[in-house]
């Protein structure tokens, strides 16, 4: 009858149950039930078709059924009436374990049309396990010292059911010693064994307990645990450390295996109680275990690893001493070792650089960088000094920072001189020995517009032979800028100025980019012998800056002019004139001169003079250096009374120019002869004059030249006379001069060179070592005469301004300037002795024929191609 009762309380429970699905809408299927485990199998779940709303009729055609899964044969599902029923004994425990919530999904599916349908069963607990132990019985081992409060861990108990009908409370048998004590976690409840008095081994050595553990399941279900607690006698004396604290000092970098302490404790026990075990608390970390070696039975601490000061300065270590009583005692001692710092790290510098470039122009002090120094090291070890080598223009100042200094300048820079400086900073310690570290800090010193464009020549001697081609160039002038890039750019512009000087310009042109100066017309030697001319040569810096050459143009002439015949000179303008003379004239009888002249100079103004016609070669006779006709012998009866004379006048140029003139001489008796030169006396007197002044002016210039050489002498007489030069010696120089002059002459800082007609061919100038040496052949050498010759070397400076073209009768005289300087030597030299004695400054060759006065105005070597080829 009360079995009858209970089902039938279950089975309302489990209706009211479904009864309240049908009513919840869930939210994981369309259906959900909730049956409690353990019922027995047939029981009804609930009518899935008819909670689903599907024919009951139609379920068998439509193949009502659930899909197979893992749980299919704990359900059964009758296709008839649609009724959900349990299939096979369920065990919550062993489906879910201690889930909370224990579901088993269904999927039905019905056909025709296909439908699925997912039924959810929730699965509820019942108290249907007890609480129960691991061990039936548990031993405790307890020393009778033990301090009441003290709490030891015994086995919990575990009830597979959940929620409250899993252990809900401990209960231990009654006594006066013991009582229990719960821990929840989160997944049981953890009893202890809580010493409420002081044990005695001595009245009882053994306890008796009963844990029971409880669930709150209806009705309550319980296990048990039996408890046997031991009683141990125990080691009541301690080990004990001579010092609560020890201290050692300890260099750093010593080496492994070195002793640093030795641990002493002692144990007033006996036997095991009093045996002492050394070792490192358990707190300590890592480090130590790496650095320090403990013998756990001598208490002797020796390093194991690298002491560095500079990781660590102190080390402190826990240390234990244990005993071997059972329980054993421990006592804790700490040693605490101090780091001594060694000198074992070099300084570090660091550089910070505001500009690794510095301009040239920076004033003294300027900062470059900021450089800071350090060392590792304490004390003497860690202070450091900063220096730089001296030999650069910077310095170190230190700043109010300790080890931190600025490098700055200490002087000016050029960067035309040094471009780039690498500095060497040494950081050294105060340590014994003191340690160095030394830097490099490349600087680049940065250009500045500071140089101003540089002409290699100025001034600039330019011979240029006349009649030069329009727009060719003429010369080239190149400065040079020691700046970089833009400072360095040059441009080159002419200096026209004003007036003459702008006219004399105005026909020059230069390339602003290359300094190539072009003509843009021809030069005529004729009209123009020598100007001058300035180029500014200017860089592109900012500002700009600029420099001058002067450039001084000699023009060489050209043969481009043919001679002219002065005389004779018809009316007309032809050069055709007639000669009367007496009969009785004797022979060498002048019976007249040809002139003629030619505008040009040298070779090409040099005219020679030649018969080119004559009705009797035997009667007549022409200089062919003066033009001069004279007869060769007496006239005879049979001489014809008119003579007829064509004379060639040609210059001396490479390809010779000539002009011809035609003299008629006449021969008459005595009478007309005399007539006849009344009327010829008045223009013979023009050209006398010429030839007087002509030869005042010669006269002076000899009376000068006389006159200096006897001045010179007399200086010479007074020293010693064997200043024989080592620079030069021709052996072949014989003394013999043609009848010509060469000038050389300065006006003001202009150097010119007038070159009158040139000496006998084969003449040449011997370049020497620092003069001009002239070398002349000797044209009488056959003749085995020999001649006593006079060198003359002179430190004289003779500037003529004037110019003589002795052919054409021409003077051009400037001025006449002396500057005397010391003589260097006279010395007299017979042809055989073969020497040449050769100086800086005037050189003076004197022969029977004429002087030549060479004045020396710059070095041979230093003459133009052009002018050495035609002297």
């Amino acid at each position: 009858m009360g079995g009858r009762t209970q089902r039938r309380q279950e089975n309302c429970w489990w209706i009211a149950g479904v009864l309240l699905l049908c009513f919840v809408d869930c939210l994981l299927a369309q259906l959900r039930y909730v049956v409690p485990e353990e019922v027995q199998v047939g029981s009804t779940v609930g009518n899935v078709a008819k909670d689903l709303g599907l024919d009951i009729n139609t379920l068998s055609v439509r193949r009502f059924r659930i899909v197979s899964g893992p749980n299919d044969e704990l359900f059964h599902l009758n296709q008839n009436n649609g009724v959900l029923s349990i299939g096979k004994r369920i065990d919550r425990e062993v489906l879910c374990d201690e889930t909370k919530v224990c579901l088993i999904n269904l999927k039905i599916v019905v056909e025709n049309p296909l439908e699925i349908h997912y039924v959810s069963v929730e699965i509820t607990d019942v108290n249907d396990h007890s609480p129960t132990f691991p061990e039936n019985e548990q031993q405790l081992e307890i020393a009778e010292n033990t301090r009441p409060g003290t709490r030891f861990q015994i086995h919990a108990a575990r009830d597979p059911d959940v929620g409250t009908q899993s252990v809900k409370l401990y209960k231990l048998s009654p006594n006066d010693l013991f009582d229990i004590e719960v821990r929840d976690s989160e997944e049981d409840k953890i009893p202890f064994l809580l010493l409420k008095k002081h044990l005695d081994r001595e009245q009882k050595a053994k306890h008796y307990l009963v844990l029971m553990a409880l669930d709150g399941g209806l009705p309550v279900k319980s296990g048990s645990l039996n408890l046997t607690i031991n009683v141990l006698d125990v080691n009541d004396n301690h080990p004990v450390f001579s010092k609560d604290t020890f201290t050692v000092s300890l260099y750093e970098n010593s080496p492994i295996g070195t002793r640093v302490l030795k641990l002493n404790a002692t144990d007033l026990d006996e036997g095991q109680n009093s045996e002492i075990e050394y070792s490192f608390g358990k707190t300590q970390k890592k480090k130590v275990y790496d650095t320090f070696d403990l013998d756990s039975v001598t208490g002797e601490i020796r390093v194991k690893g690298n002491l560095d000061f500079e990781d660590t300065e102190i080390y402190r270590l826990d240390l234990q001493a244990s005993d071997k009583g059972q329980p054993p005692w421990t006592a804790g001692s700490r040693v605490v070792i101090r780091i001594k710092d060694v000198n074992d790290n070099k300084p570090e510098i660091e550089i910070t650089s505001l500009s690794n470039v510095v301009p040239e122009d920076s004033k003294p002090g300027t900062v470059i960088s900021l450089i800071s120094v350090t060392d590792r090291d304490s004390g003497l070890n860690g202070k450091v000094r900063c220096s730089i080598a001296d030999n650069v223009p910077f310095d170190l100042t230190p700043s109010v920072e300790e080890n931190m200094y600025s490098l700055v300048t200490k002087g000016n820079l050029d960067r035309e001189t040094v471009s780039s400086y690498d500095i060497t900073i040494t950081a050294t310690d105060c340590g014994e020995p003191p340690l160095s570290t030394v830097k490099t800090l490349s600087v680049q010193v940065s250009d500045v517009n500071d140089n101003r464009p540089d002409f290699s020549q100025n001034p600039v001697e330019l011979y240029l032979t006349e009649n030069n081609p329009p727009g060719a160039s003429i010369c080239s002038v190149q400065a040079a800028d020691n700046d970089l890039n833009e400072n360095a750019a040059i441009t080159y512009h002419i200096v026209r100025g004003d007036g003459i000087q702008r006219d004399m310009t105005s026909f020059l042109n230069i390339n602003s980019e290359n300094g190539h100066i072009s003509a843009l017309k021809s030069f005529d030697f004729e009209t123009l012998k020598t100007f001058q001319f300035q180029v500014v040569a200017t860089d592109s810096g900012t500002p700009s800056l600029s420099n001058n050459v002067t450039v001084n143009v000699f023009i060489l002439d050209q043969n481009d002019n043919a001679p002219v015949i002065l005389y004779p000179l018809s009316s007309n303008g032809s050069a055709e004139g007639v000669e009367e003379i007496p009969r009785n004239v004797n022979a060498g009888h002048l019976v007249t001169k040809v002139r003629a002249y030619d505008a040009d100079i040298g070779y090409n103004g040099w005219l020679l003079f030649s018969l080119q016609e004559v009705t009797d070669h035997s009667l007549f006779g022409l200089d062919r250096y003066t033009g001069q006709i004279r007869t060769l012998r007496s006239f005879t009866e049979t001489d014809e009374a008119e003579h007829k004379l064509v004379i060639l006048v040609k210059d001396n140029g490479n390809v010779s120019l000539s002009a011809t003139a035609t003299v008629v001489v006449k021969v008459v008796e005595p009478k007309e002869a005399f007539a006849a030169s009344d009327v010829k006396s008045a223009s013979k007197d023009d050209d006398s004059n010429v030839t007087f002044y002509l030869m005042i002016t010669l006269g002076s210039v000899s009376a000068l030249f006389i006159i200096s050489i006897i001045v010179l002498i007399a200086m010479q007489c007074s020293k010693s006379t064997d200043y024989t030069s080592k620079y030069l010696e021709d052996k072949n120089y014989d003394g013999t001069l043609c009848h010509s002059i060469h000038i050389q002459y300065r006006s003001g800082d202009k150097r010119y060179m007038l070159v009158g007609p040139r000496m006998s061919i084969g003449s040449t100038i011997v370049p020497g070592s620092n003069a001009n040496t002239l070398v002349l052949p000797d044209r009488r050498k056959a003749s085995g005469e020999v001649r006593l010759k006079t060198s003359i070397v002179l430190n004289v400076s003779i500037a003529f301004k004037f110019l003589i073209d002795f052919f054409s009768r021409h003077i051009h005289l400037l001025s006449f300037t002396t500057l005397n300087r010391t003589l260097n030597s006279i010395k007299y030299i017979k042809k055989n002795k073969n020497k040449k004695i050769k100086k800086e400054g005037v050189t003076i060759v004197m022969n029977r024929v004429c002087p030549v006065l060479v004045c020396n105005v710059f070095s041979i070597k230093h003459w133009p191609k052009q002018l050495t080829e035609k002297l």
